[in-house]
């Protein structure tokens, strides 16, 4: 069993306080706990001492390291809100009922699972971590899931699939990311999970041997060129991943080139180049294969060079440079930039608060402008004052997400609308004056008017994509160049239904439409003459 000691172990240079609320909060979690037990016959608190060892070891600070011995407390065991105020304050009791499902709440099925969702984003408008312990916890969940009833395995690897793992690539937490996506992989598609296996099996050995020749090959390059206080490592592909790229390739195993990769992590910035300069000078490289994340970052914020080169020993394979930075972002992202090193050791929960939802804000392109309207969270009215002074600091989002209300007969549209609007993947366009919209794929021009604002997409009467007129229902790539022209006489119909992509897009022209065929009909107007919309992306009216 986790311990103590081992916790504490995992914590960046802990203080006296911090080592006395961990004990404690482990001394309360296993008391509350005592006699309760897993699915797999093992003692319940294995659990939350795994959740609290490894958000310790992803250096976050003590409060959230503390929820997480204590995130099933609530839920699953007689403790109160009041006894876990009383003992740890109100930031640590705001944390764990963030992560607390619904035992006391009377919803059922898919209404009660939607719920959930939404209950677990509204905590997270406030405070990104409550976000952080979730996923943390649903990773541990699923190393065990082959004890939880056969009935309800499935759906749980889905969930996780669809919601959980696209929620850590969009925080830039990539290790958690692939490690969900391989645990629920063999309960989606077993026959696949195994096919795939076996490719990397096969495949994977022999490239690794071969790229352990051209480590060693790389390593005695940067050592003549006076390189220092590099080191390399072989990084497999994920099995999810690798299974997605077999199916973009047609099953040619011909054409995946990253089974396995060389990784190369320097002290600086400033040797990332030079480091990529001897790759290419012991190995040719294949052309267009060649990515710059430092110089133009993913939308997660990961950053690192990627090139494809042909050795003699491993055939042609990937090869990636980055910072240490940059490889701690790459495992654990927002979480890697919240840790009281870098927040200051006193900082307070405003502060805390502030730089996380801050950075999230500017990792995501779709959350860059900010949500004017404060979620409804529901907290201690000690703490209510700090969640409302930070509620500038929402990303839209989230916001959006904590709006949303759930009904037995929304449930479904409400999930369904939560990975195709949110979690799905994604395109990255721009208005004329430069400001980037992130729609998801396959989103068209009448989406992103909308995503604009809700008056520019009422009166929408045309689009222009990079410069050339466009059709409502074409679909936006990224890069692409959006521009809205409007007239004050044209209205949806109700043939946009068709070209809309995004959940927030049919509502407001279901709403349009229902006003039109409310209104009294009034005088014509001489139609003005088309204006193109310059306009910012601003929060979409409601």
């Amino acid at each position: 069993m986790t311990t103590v000691k081992d916790i504490i172990g995992e914590m960046v240079s802990p203080s006296p306080e911090d080592e006395t609320l961990i004990r404690t909060a482990y001394d309360f979690a296993k008391k509350a706990h005592e006699g309760h037990q897993r699915y797999s016959g093992e003692p319940y608190f294995l659990h939350p001492a795994a959740v609290a060892k490894q958000l310790a070891s992803m250096h976050l600070d003590a409060q959230t390291v503390a929820a997480g011995l204590l995130h099933d407390a609530i839920e699953d065991t007689d403790t109160t809100d009041e006894a876990v105020a009383q003992v740890f304050g109100d930031e640590v009791l705001f944390l764990v009922r963030g992560v607390t499902k619904l035992g006391r709440h009377k919803y059922r099925g898919a209404e009660r699972h939607a719920e959930s969702l939404r209950r677990l984003l509204v905590a997270t408008s406030a405070d990104i971590r409550v976000l952080i312990i979730k996923l943390v916890d649903r990773y541990h969940n699923m190393t065990t899931l082959e004890y939880v009833p056969k009935h309800k395995q499935r759906r749980i690897a889905l969930e996780t699939m669809e919601i959980f793992a696209p929620i850590a690539d969009r925080l830039g937490m990539g290790r958690l990311k692939r490690e969900l996506e391989d645990l629920a992989f063999p309960y989606i598609d077993p026959d696949a999970y195994r096919h795939t296996a076996e490719v990397r099996k096969l495949m994977g050995k022999e490239t690794e041997e071969g790229l352990a020749h051209a480590k060693k090959t790389l390593q005695r390059e940067l050592v003549r060129r006076g390189l220092t206080g590099f080191h390399t490592e072989i990084r497999m592909k994920g099995l999810w991943s690798l299974h997605q790229k077999l199916k973009r390739k047609h099953d040619d195993i011909t054409q995946i080139h990253d089974i396995a990769a060389l990784r190369v992590i320097v002290p600086k910035l400033e040797d990332c180049y030079p480091v990529l300069g001897a790759i290419h000078a012991l190995w040719k490289p294949l052309p267009g294969n060649f990515k710059d994340y430092i110089a133009f970052p993913k939308p997660n914020g990961y950053q690192s060079l990627h090139t494809t080169v042909v050795t003699g020993d491993a055939g042609t394979v990937e090869m990636q440079v980055r910072t240490e930075e940059m490889h701690r972002h790459a495992q654990f992202g927002i979480a890697s930039h919240m840790t009281y090193k870098t927040l200051g050791k006193n900082a307070p929960k405003a502060s805390f608060e502030r730089f996380s939802l801050a950075w999230i804000r500017g990792l995501i392109p779709s959350l860059l402008h900010l949500s004017k309207r404060d979620a409804v969270v529901e907290t201690s009215p000690k703490i209510a004052h700090t969640e409302k002074s930070n509620s500038a600091f929402m990303p839209p989002w989230l916001s959006e997400l904590a709006e949303a209300h759930t009904s037995i007969t929304g449930a479904d549209e409400f999930i369904t609308g939560l990975k195709e609007d949110f979690f799905s993947h994604r395109v990255f366009v721009f208005t004329p004056m430069g400001d980037v919209v992130d729609l998801p794929i396959r989103s068209t021009p009448i989406d992103f008017a909308y995503a604009i604002h809700s008056d520019i997409g009422n009166h929408m009467q045309g689009a222009k994509v990079n410069g050339k007129l466009a059709s409502f229902d074409s679909p936006l790539a990224n890069g692409d160049i959006v521009e809205i022209l409007t007239r004050k006489t044209v209205h949806p119909t109700t043939k946009w239904l068709e070209y809309a992509r995004t959940t927030l897009a049919r509502r407001h022209i279901r709403t349009a439409l229902m006003e039109i065929d409310a209104a009294v009909p009034t005088e014509k107007t001489r139609p003005n003459t088309p204006t193109a919309t310059r306009a910012r992306p601003r929060r979409t009216r409601r």
